[in-house]
């Protein structure tokens, strides 16, 4: 695996490739990599010749009293993982390479559909720092394809938006959601998750699987239904940030004749937000 942290020699590499006539996939991610970042590096290995991971703790996405200083960073056990999954490339760059001209000055990219319920709602401006960077990542790789996990099925649906009006000539693909043994879904913050708190956070998945299944069963009382979720998560002794059963496509709140369903949870332990979804088709 070739590892680069400057734009200019990331290219260079990049468009040798091409003229060998590779097809170039691409997997942004924040680093402390876990299994469920290299099964999106296989997925991408599985669509194209040559796999670029980037890894960048993008401080732009981040509010205020939110975690960037304390994200983990573990750059030695990411590069050996990554050599495991026999990744090609890794484009690390500092903070400096990414916003030359310091964030403040740094020209954003908003995408005004998406980005103020769910968690745009209690992490203002997270989505548009999200989009700014991604942007900033495509136009330096220059991906055919790039990968991203449902489990962030907000950002994936932001991501999406993104790409189809401004034209990006890349393909985005879903992956999916990759869990630990209780259905908890894989998330570099899980390692926040208190040994007394682990046993009970399985609760929002399991919250989310019976609305699936009240709704399969032909209940339609939705405000109903998100509100008995909500209890029993905060039976469990998490705090709810929200829990809403939406419209697949636009992500706005779910009719009684819509036939693509997205149920989207988020919560708080005492030092992690965790996020989770499931769709279903009717």
């Amino acid at each position: 695996m070739q590892v680069f942290h400057h734009v200019v020699s990331l290219r260079e590499a990049l468009a040798q490739a091409r003229k060998d006539g590779k097809s170039v996939g691409f997997v942004p991610t924040m680093g402390n990599l876990h299994d469920a970042h290299i099964e999106l590096v296989k997925l991408a290995q599985q669509h194209c010749d040559l796999v670029v991971v980037s890894i960048f703790v993008n401080r732009l996405q981040f509010g205020l009293n939110e975690d960037w200083d304390k994200y983990p960073r573990t750059m030695e056990r990411d590069i050996a993982k990554l050599r495991e999954a026999d990744c090609d490339f890794l484009f690390h760059p500092d903070e400096s390479e990414i916003y030359p001209n310091g964030m403040d000055q740094q020209t954003r990219v908003v995408c005004p559909a998406m980005t103020d319920v769910l968690c745009g709602a209690s992490r203002p401006g997270h989505f548009e720092g999200v989009t700014t960077v991604v942007s900033k990542l495509f136009n330096i790789v220059q991906p055919d394809k790039a990968i991203f996990g449902i489990k962030d099925f907000q950002q994936l649906a932001v991501i999406r938006r993104m790409v189809e009006d401004l034209c990006m000539p890349v393909e985005i693909i879903a992956a999916p959601v990759h869990r630990e043994d209780d259905g908890l879904a894989m998330s570099s913050r899980n390692g926040y998750i208190s040994a007394g708190e682990r046993p009970k956070v399985a609760v929002l998945n399991q919250s989310l699987n019976w609305v699936k299944d009240e709704i399969l069963a032909g209940r339609r009382d939705f405000s109903d239904l998100e509100k008995e979720a909500r209890r029993r998560i905060e039976g469990s002794g998490f705090r709810v940030d929200y829990f809403s059963i939406c419209y697949s496509r636009d992500l706005q709140p779910a009719a009684d004749d819509d036939k693509q369903i997205t149920i989207l949870g988020a919560m708080y332990t005492s030092a992690a937000r965790l996020i989770d979804n499931v769709s279903l088709e009717l």
